[in-house]
């Protein structure tokens, strides 16, 4: 890799680097609430901004910062068109509710245009035609099923077969008139209108566990207490399950993105690969200069190979059809999948109906989590909405649930026996700075990092949600789990669930 092409030592995501956002306190007392929402991504912050405009005392919480995980990730495309799925909604859930998906993820692109345009938001928002593309014969056939689709649905838009791209594309299926932003500049503004109505963010607070009553109460990592009328779990992955066993119900897969200055220019759209591994284009201004935002290379979470091979791969093929200036920015993401691929928004379960949560949005988060803010304040104010069964997360559609349950819970099997018979051949004294691994030590597996001043960060790998042994991702300088995903630092502390509690330190 040459100096040029070479990737910042560090992940950051362009948007959090170039937006100011407020700080807000540890929560440090008992508090009531009407609602409280979890989690402070696009999902938490919508919902709490529509209650907030109703008059409704409202909350949010985060374990971190709000803004800082899946949605300071994303590369923010506002589309309903969500890679080839059209024709498959229609196979599994039939034609109406195709087209609802459709229309909801519609209604989110129009008001988040409506009021970026009204309210004079700076974001970058503009309109653009959104592609998916394959660069090879075999998927033609998909791109010709979809069109199909979408002339059954209404859906505007047909096949091309010379989008504006640098090599050749076999045909390419657009949808017409769909957008892209600045994720973080539009939702200060949404958060800063949720404090003038009232609202109260507190950073830094984690929620632990639920105690169900008639007024649902949150204890809080600090020991505090939040009674509320309605809870909204908005933190990517549920952190309560509530009976519910969302981790055997979704599962999680990392992507990555480049923001690279490119020495040909990019004309402008939005594109998709339906090949793999996956590639996405869009344009991005960075600090005024356009810049190319690549992405793709889509696995599941702690499996695969390392995973700064997934950057190199990206960083080649910039360099083969754009060229390179500059890498300014690189990181990556992880989203997660239901078994249909819908998403679930809605009561946690059928019985548990003042508990909601919002979640596998399969990498489509601007729209589905605007949606799911719409969905989600007319459940609590008790007004119809026409997408609440579509999205309901008590459904159970046999074909495709049925297959994809036995081979997602068949994965994790296979990973939960690998890690526990897999030899370990690499001690702690073979590591350099800067370097981790799986290594023995004093008798048994655990994983090591050596940081750039030669301390050692050493850890139990084995996951402390339901077992699984975790892999050190190189990339990103975390223990991955390749069963249900959840991630830990170098000390182990828990970055992203299903996990609660963190990995057992073991050079203290």
């Amino acid at each position: 890799m040459t100096e040029l092409n070479k990737l910042p030592r560090n992940p950051e995501p362009y948007w959090r680097d170039s937006v100011t956002l407020s700080d807000f306190p540890q929560l440090k007392e008992d508090l009531e609430v009407e609602v409280l929402v979890v989690g402070g991504g696009i999902t938490g912050i919508t919902t709490a901004y529509f209650l907030a405009k109703e008059g409704v005392k409202t909350a949010i919480i985060d374990a971190g910062k709000i803004l800082h995980a899946t949605t300071g990730h994303t590369t923010a495309k506002i589309t309903a068109q969500h890679d080839v799925i059209y024709d498959e909604y229609i196979q599994h859930f039939g034609e109406e509710n195709a087209r609802l998906y459709y229309e909801a993820n519609m209604e989110a692109l129009t008001w988040i245009h409506n009021i970026v345009s009204t309210k004079h938001i700076e974001c970058d928002f503009s309109f653009q035609d959104a592609y998916l593309y394959s660069t090879s014969e075999v998927d033609i056939q998909k791109l010709e099923k979809e069109v199909q689709a979408y002339k059954r649905l209404g859906i505007k838009g047909d096949l091309v077969t010379k989008p504006n791209l640098p090599f050749d594309v076999k045909a390419a299926l657009v949808m017409e008139k769909q957008a892209q932003f600045h994720p973080l500049q539009y939702l200060k503004y949404l958060v800063d209108e949720f404090i003038q109505h009232g609202g109260v963010i507190f950073e830094n607070t984690t929620a632990l566990k639920v105690e169900e009553a008639e007024h649902p109460i949150v204890t809080t990592n600090q020991g505090f207490h939040i009674t509320c009328d309605h809870l909204v779990i908005a933190s990517h992955f549920p952190f309560y399950d509530g009976m519910g066993f969302y981790f055997t119900r979704l599962y999680a897969e990392r992507s990555y993105a480049l923001a690279v200055k490119t020495k040909k220019p990019f004309t402008g759209g939005m594109y998709l690969s339906i090949d793999k591994p996956t590639r996405s284009l869009r344009s991005v201004k960075v600090h005024g200069e356009n810049y190319l935002l690549v992405g793709g290379e889509s696995h599941k979470t702690g499996q695969g190979i390392p995973t700064i091979q997934h950057y190199e791969a990206l960083v080649s093929f910039t360099e083969e059809h754009y060229g390179i200036e500059k890498i300014a920015y690189r990181w990556s993401t992880q989203d997660l999948i239901t078994l249909d691929k819908m998403p679930y928004i809605g009561p946690i379960t059928s019985q548990k109906r003042k508990i909601y949560v919002a979640t596998g949005f399969r990498k489509w988060g601007m729209t589905t989590g605007t949606a799911a803010g719409m969905i989600l304040r007319d459940t609590i104010l008790q007004r119809e909405n026409p997408y609440i069964d579509l999205f309901h997360p008590a459904r159970f559609k046999s074909d495709p649930s049925i297959k994809h349950f036995i081979t997602q819970n068949a994965d994790v099997a296979k990973h939960l026996v690998k890690g526990k018979v897999e030899m370990v051949l690499r001690r702690v004294d073979e590591l350099q700075n800067d370097e981790g691994s799986v290594v023995a030590f004093q008798g048994r597996r655990a994983g090591a990092y050596r940081d750039e001043s030669g301390t050692l960060h050493i850890v139990d790998t084995t996951c402390t949600h339901l077992g699984c042994e975790v892999e050190w991702n190189e990339g990103e300088r975390t223990w991955d789990c390749p069963c249900h995903a959840s991630r830990f630092s170098v000390d182990g502390d828990v970055i992203e669930g299903p996990a609660e509690q963190p990995l057992k330190k073991l050079n203290e």
